[in-house]
Formats: C-alpha cells, structure tokens, sequence
C-alpha cells in the first residue's frame, strides 16, 4: 500500500513551532502509512532558540548554545526549512501561503505557531534609538550593542519578563532600575507580602524599584541620555530603556485573513488547537483558549501536542494548562502556585515569614482546609514540588496542613510528600506533559533505570525542575517491582563512594586491607580497589605506586600513562594553561623524533606523544624532566587541562590576563585525585574563546574580576556549566573553586563526573552556592584546607617513579628481561607513525619481514 503524503506548513518557529515539529515527525516514524511533510517557515534569521533563559546571553551564553536545533537535526528528520520567511498571504481556498520574498508552499494543514511581541506602552518618546525591547536575540544584540555606550539602563514592568530583563541589563554591567505601574513586583504570580520581600531581595542585588510609577514621557535628561517624566512630578535619568511590560497575541495574520479572533486579541482555538478554519491551528501564544493566553512554554507544548495528535488521528486534547511556575531570578527563588492571590470563594490563608532569612511562603486552602488552592514562596521554593503535588492532584492535605511549609522542629511531622501518594494521573514534567502513569509505563516497556526513564519519556529533559521528584519517583517504583535500589559500591563494600571516602578520612585508614577488614569483606574487586585507591590519594595524597596503593591501581595509573590499542603507552607532559616556550617545543620534538613517537596536539591544549613502550617511560620522562616538563595527570582521575585563550596580554577584547590565571588554577589543582577527571577553562572575555562553559570549572573574564562556571562537560553528553558566582577577585575565585572540587570529591559517587554530580545533588546548585557561598554547613575551612594540604603535598609522579628504584624496575616489558615486545608493530601514515591493523599484521606476516621495523602502508598496500 502506498503512503498518503500530508503537507505541513508551521508558521513560527520558536520554542512551541520547534516542539511541534519534533511532535509530528516522531509520528511519521512510528506510521509509514502516511508521510508528513513539514515545512518551517521562521520570520526570524535562526531556527527555534531557548526564549526561557535569554538573560543567559549576557552572562556568555552565545546564540549557539541557546540553540534548539540545528539546520542538520532539521535535514535529518526531513524538514524543510526556510528562514527570513514572513508569512504575509494567506489563500484559504487554494490552501497555499506566501512569504514576503514572494514564495509560495501549498498546504493541507496549516499550523500558526507566530507567538507574541512585546508590548510598548504608548508613552511620548517611546521610540528613540536606545529605547529597546527585549524578546529575540536580536534584540539581545541591540541590548549589548547600547550597553556598551550606556552606564543607566531601566526596564519598564516588573512582571516576570521585566525581572528577567533587569537581569539581563544587570548582567550588562549597567546601574539597573526597574519601574512597574502595580504597587508591587510580580503581581500576577505572588500576593502582597511576597512582592515586599521579593522587592526587597532585589533592591539588595543593587537594582533598584520603582513601583506605583506611570511613565508619562521620555525626554532628553541632564545628567543621563533620557529623563523618564512621571505622573506623579517625579523623574528617572538613564541612557536606555527596556519595554518588557508584558506581551500581546502576534495575531495580525489570522486578523487580515479573516480567522476568529477573541475579543481582546488572539486566535480562538478549541481543544485540538483548530482555529475557526477547518484546516488551520493555531500554537502558543498567538492563541487564544476559554478565552485566556498562556504565556508560558509549557502549555504552548501540550497545543503542540494537542494539534499533532489531532492531525494524526490521536485523542490528545488541550483542556487548559497548571500557570504554577517556579523560578529563579538573580538568585531570588521564587514559587506560585494555583489561586496564589486567595480570590476563591471562601479561601483561607496559612502565612509563614522569616524575615531575617528573607523567606515568605503562603498556603491558600478551602475552607474546610483539607485542600490546597494556590500558594506563594519566596526566597525558598524547597517545597514547591510537594505543594504543587498536592494543588494539582486534590490530594487530601494532612491534619495540620501549616506542616507544609513550617521549618521542621521538636517532634514536628514532616510535610513531605511520598511518591506513592501521589496518583497515576499526577503530571511529573509539566513541560513534556508526563505523568507517574507514563513513568510507570515506562517500566512496563522495559525501563530500568532513570536513564532509560529520561529517555523514553523526556521527563526531566526541559527545564529540569522536576528532576528531584522524578528520581522519587523513579526509585519508589523500582522498590515495588522488587528491584533494590542499593548504593553499595560493590558486593564487598555495603557503602557508597561518599560513605567510604568519609570512613577512609574519619577513621585515618591508610589502606585497602585495613579497609576491608574494618568495613568490608572478602578480597575486592576491579571496582572498588581503584576506588579506594583514588580515595585515599584524594584524602593523603601519597605516590600512587608506592606500597600499598600500587596494587589498588588500574593499567594507566600503574604505568602512569594511558595504554593504547596496541600495547603501547601515551606519554603527556603538562603544558599549564597552553603555553610553551620555543625550548620546551624543541625538547617535545627531540624527544619524539628519538623515539619515534606520534604527535598530536589536542583541544586541551597540550602535546600527546603516542606510542611509547613499557621499557621507553623512564627515559622519555627523565628527559622531558630534564627540560622542566612534568607529568600532565592524563592517566588519572584528577586534573587534566586548563584551557586558556591569549586574554588581555595580547587580544584587543581581553579584559584579564587569562593566561596567568589560567596557568596559576592549573598549578594549583595539578595534584588532585578525584572521582573522575576534571577539565577547566580560562577566558579572556565573554566571547569565550577557550570555552570555559562546557567544562567542570569555567572561569570568564568580567571588567569587573572573575565569573565562576561548574559542572559542565562535553563528551558524549554535553552539559552546558551553570552561572555560580560573578564578578570575583582572585582570592575569593580560588577560594570557591577549593571549596566546589573539594565538596564533589567528598561526596560523588564513583565515576561520577561533576555534571553528573551537581544534577543528582539534592538541592541542585542553589544548595551547592549555599555550601560554598554561604557556607551553610560550616565546612568552608576545613574544604579549603583540604585543597591546601592537595598543593602542598604535590609531586610529578614522573619523577617520583624514576627516582624510585623498586618504581622504576615496573617499567620493563618482561619481569626476567631487558627486551622490548617484538609483537608490536607501526606502520606509517602521513610521516608518522601509528599502530598496525590486523589486516596489515597479516600482510607483515606472509611477506616475511621483520616484525621489529616500520612497515610503510603503501608497500602493504
């Protein structure tokens, strides 16, 4: 049977318009009967871009990073794509749209996903050159390009947009002001109490609020480029002004062509996301349902997939969507949640304020108070996940429901929330619509951990708030199903990493047999050995090789260099921060041309010397000692690369000498043993040129000092690092780092990347900055010291080993011998060398040749 073709055309292509498209092409997948062919026509010069976190733009994020797809995903799933392509014409009747270049794509479906714009409120001067808006990016370039000339900047509106654009200015460097018409901040999502405090947290960051304030006109200022004129006499000088008083439905489109429109704007739409035309949809912002526009992303995604499921023949419908947010604005916490304002009939309210530690939270509940109906925290949003439970599912709430967001104390019940009180129905991930059924379901299919959890369903893999409660749920479910959710290291040791780096320290145990017998059994194993290994050099920092740890160590670290798919070793001398004198060049090559290694530099800005045998080390590492190099830790879990762009020292754009910071962080960490291996990045600017924002620390030059970045990595899941700290000194950026590395050494599991690490964290990176920052649970010094006694004890274990003679007598291929491996063979390939495949080591074998010398691919051949 031949497959139906079903022409597609999506008008918009943010953030809603991109989950669309990932929606209707994962069908076409799955039914081979029909083919979906989608065309994206996008207004904007770029595809679909993450809206949520713009203000990231300034803090270094690039338009790449914010990206949610990529012209080659587009082309992999067969979409066609077209950019600057605004639609102007709609043909009902022909079912066709053209763009402004005067394009023409047919239709048979017709998806408008055109989103919104900013509104401008109509003030007298609205429209001079530095009076900006702030939605694409743009506009973030607009932005960026009058901050550079502009020391003021204030934004009109204190909703949610209007925060994250002060934000934005703030991260500018710009003196920030916000003005807002309401009498508070925020004052769709928080009542009266939660915008004083929030209004307060704010004003303490440095920017400053103006509330109550009708901006009447903008004029010239005496001591700034503008002088904004208010109602009430009073006046604001600045050198730029930001709109972000809200949005409006980018329906003009739907309005020419004659598609229904509500009363006060917006596409009417009903539960399929059908607009008034059989045919047409309408997506996201731009529509209007029961009368009312979500602005928010996460019902945009449930149209989309209301629309897609319509399409394709499914049941899905859009009955309206949960406006509960939680976020984080510069730093302030802050949770709404349902009738946070306390309007329905009858309503009562539980307030809890601890105004020396800025907290507010709010419970709204019926009046027989056994129901949740909204609720409002800010300056601590622990708890939001468990009310949100509660609000959403009709969860009878406990009989002292204050429990719910009172500090624990005394005898006090928690008011946590338990997984299996939760219903099947209960949404999970709001922002990929999945529910504890679909989790369960998940299972059913043959999911067996979080990760093929994440991975079937999406859960977790949006804006990732829920990722604390769906690992709750994750492991409740795996307990009912029989399966042990243990965190044993092994079957010798019942404890985690953490457990055992804290009985290695406490209990001052300095080996794996007085390990085991204390706390474990048996005789150990590959997993744990190297494990404590690593432990103990993290904790006492003794030579890896020396008795007992030698025997604790996997193949790199015994030979302390990584062995290769033909039996030989790499060999990579630590070039701190990426610089190299001309000497230390010609030493490199020296020593490679004698030995007749393989060079490669590599992306962290080093030189790998490749194919070393056994007996070969000590001479390579006496002679690159020789030379001032020493051992650059490739072998090891540990610290690996500082990368560093030339900074200051040498680029037109370097606000800080990235290089001498870059080298100073390396020499520093070179010595510490971690769960696994850390990379750092240096750079001089924001333009990022040593990527520091895909590494475990990343550090960016400010004007002002230092912007601190962890937990990121590349490999083979990216994760992009997250703003810790700004704007730091130097002291007070070492003293963080100290504290973030030594922090993950003490509790990681094993293996355990930073990333990994910091998204598994209870509390995630507001409890990390807590720790660190703030220094919540007292351990700052003690973390610091750690990290000191890590630099001081430091030694090249190159040079350890070879000056060792009981160290030194492991480097030899065979225990009774001095001779090399005959079986190890190169062939040469672009003038260097590189080891033999077997299909070469059989033409080797039936010419007849030697084995010792170097055969030449092309004789092979």
């Amino acid at each position: 049977m031949s497959a139906n073709t079903v022409n597609i055309v999506v008008v918009g292509n943010g953030m809603v318009g991109h989950h669309f498209v990932e929606q209707i092409t994962n069908h076409g997948k799955t039914d081979p009967s029909i083919i979906y062919k989608v065309t994206v026509l996008s207004a904007e010069p770029r595809l679909a871009y993450d809206r949520v976190h713009l203000s990231e733009y300034f803090s270094g994020k690039t338009a790449d990073d914010l990206a949610l797809t990529t012209p080659a995903q587009y082309e992999a799933l067969g979409v066609d794509f077209h950019l600057d392509a605004a639609v102007v014409d709609i043909d009902k009747l022909g079912k066709f749209v053209k763009t402004k270049s005067g394009q023409v794509f047919a239709y048979d479906k017709l998806i408008m996903a055109t989103g919104s714009y900013p509104f401008v409120p109509p003030i007298e001067g609205n429209d001079q050159p530095h009076c900006l808006v702030y939605r694409t990016i743009e506009d973030l370039e607009d932005i960026s390009a009058s901050a550079k000339v502009s020391k003021t900047g204030v934004v009109v509106g204190g909703g949610l947009l209007g925060l994250e654009a002060a934000n934005a200015l703030r991260e500018a460097g710009l003196e920030t002001h916000v003005v807002e018409f309401a009498p508070q901040l925020m004052a769709v999502q928080v009542d009266t109490g939660g915008g004083r405090l929030l209004k307060d947290k704010i004003e303490a960051l440095g920017v400053q609020v103006h509330t109550q304030k009708a901006t009447q006109r903008i004029e010239a200022g005496q001591t700034s480029r503008y002088r904004m004129c208010f109602a009430d006499g009073d006046f604001l000088e600045t050198d730029m002004i930001l709109f972000s008083a809200g949005i409006r439905p980018q329906d003009t489109l739907a309005r020419q062509y004659e598609i229904k429109i509500g009363e006060r704007g917006g596409i009417v739409v009903d539960n399929h996301c059908l607009t008034s035309e059989p045919d047409i949809y309408a997506i996201g912002e731009c529509a209007l349902w029961n009368n009312f526009i979500f602005g928010l992303v996460a019902p945009g995604y449930t149209m989309a997939r209301a629309a897609a499921s319509h399409i394709t023949g499914g049941d899905v419908e859009f009955l309206g969507a949960d406006m509960s947010t939680k976020l984080k604005l510069m730093g302030v916490e802050v949770g709404s949640i349902g009738d946070a304002h306390a309007r329905i009939p009858g309503a009562q309210t539980y307030i809890y304020e601890n105004q020396p530690d800025g907290v507010y939270k709010k419970m709204v509940v019926n009046h027989e108070q056994s129901v949740l109906l909204g609720a409002v925290l800010v300056g601590d949003t622990s708890d939001y996940d468990t009310l949100l439970q509660y609000a959403l599912n009709g969860i009878a709430l406990p009989e002292h429901p204050e429990s719910l967001i009172l500090p624990a104390s005394g005898d006090a019940p928690a008011g946590g929330l338990g997984a299996d009180a939760l219903p099947e129905t209960a949404t999970i991930c709001s922002c990929h619509n999945v529910s504890k059924g679909d989790i369960i379901a998940a299972f059913d299919g043959g999911a067996c951990d979080l990760a093929s959890v994440k991975s079937c369903t999406k859960a977790s893999t949006g804006c990732g708030g829920c990722s604390a409660l769906l690992k709750t749920v994750v492991d409740s479910e795996l307990g009912k199903r029989g399966v042990e959710v243990k965190k044993d290291i092994c079957e010798h040791f019942a404890y985690s990493r953490q457990e055992l780096y804290h009985m290695v320290k406490v209990g001052k145990i300095q080996s794996f047999d007085e390990l085991i017998e204390k706390h474990g059994h048996g005789l150990g194993c590959e997993i744990c050995k190297p494990a404590v290994g690593s432990i103990m050099a993290s904790v006492w920092n003794d030579f890896v090789l020396e008795k007992p740890h030698v025997a604790l160590q996997d193949t790199n670290d015994t030979y302390l260099g990584n062995m290769q798919k033909n039996g030989t070793y790499s060999v990579v001398p630590r070039i701190a921060g990426g610089e190299i004198t001309p000497d230390k060049l010609i030493v490199l090559g020296q020593v490679a041309k004698k030995y007749n290694l393989y060079t490669k530099v590599t992306g962290g800005q080093r030189i790998d010397l490749f194919g070393a045998r056994v007996e070969q080390l000590p001479p390579i590492w006496e002679a690159l000692i020789a030379a001032g190099f020493e051992t650059g830790h490739a072998y090891a879990k540990s610290l690996r690369t500082v990368k560093s762009c030339v900074g200051s020292t040498w680029c037109r754009y370097g606000v800080q000498d990235s290089v001498g910071q870059a080298i100073d962080l390396e020499n520093r960490y070179k010595g510490l043993r971690a769960p696994h291996k850390i990379k750092f990045g240096v750079s001089g600017c924001t333009r990022e040129c040593a990527e520091a924002q895909s590494k475990d620390i990343g550090v960016i030059a400010t004007e002002n000092g230092w912007n601190l970045y962890v937990c990121g990595n590349g490999g083979m899941k990216p994760r992009h690092a997250d703003l810790f700290a700004t704007d730091l000194d130097d002291a007070t950026l070492v003293k963080y780092i100290d504290r973030v590395l030594m922090f993950y050494v003490a509790t990681a599991d094993r293996l355990q990347r930073t990333s990994v690490w910091l998204e598994n964290l209870e509390g995630g990176l507001g409890y990390l900055q807590d720790v660190v920052i703030n220094d919540s649970l007292g351990l700052g010094e003690e973390l610091e010291q750690q990290m000191q006694h890590i630099k001081d004890t430091y030694q090249c274990e190159w040079k350890t080993a070879i000056e060792d003679e009981s160290s030194r007598k492991r480097f030899r291929q065979f225990v009774n011998s001095e001779e090399s491996d005959k079986n190890v063979v190169f062939v040469q390939e672009r003038a260097q060398i590189r080891p033999a495949t077997e299909a070469e080591l059989e033409t080797l074998a039936k010419s007849g040749k030697g084995t010792e010398q170097i055969i030449d691919v092309v004789e092979l051949a």
